[in-house]
């Protein structure tokens, strides 16, 4: 299984490493590797995370609070968002296919 960002949402994750990263150096990094361990447990098990709404499903990071909102197209995951937990609900909704 592979993935690929929606080109919003990897612009809204990259701005979260950077708004990290000015806060604290090296913090940007570890948003990063969380990130990315949170897309690592959707590719070993994409289906597992619940549904939140017509096919987008959440998986949230254990460190910040942020959640990774992702379809399941085939064989690739598509992340339409890289979502602050508490700002703005559903704003992400324009991200979907």
């Amino acid at each position: 299984m592979t993935y690929a960002f929606h080109p919003d949402a990897r612009l809204e994750y990259l701005a979260a490493i950077e708004f990290y990263e000015q806060r604290r150096m090296v913090l940007g990094a570890t948003f990063s590797i969380e990130v990315e361990t949170a897309i690592g447990r959707i590719l070993e098990s994409p289906a597992r995370r619940p549904v939140i709404e017509r096919g987008v499903r959440r998986c949230l990071t254990h460190a910040f609070p942020y959640g990774i909102l992702y379809t399941i197209d085939q064989d690739v995951v598509l992340i339409l968002a890289v979502m602050h937990c508490a700002r703005k609900p559903g704003y992400w909704k324009s991200h979907m296919p």
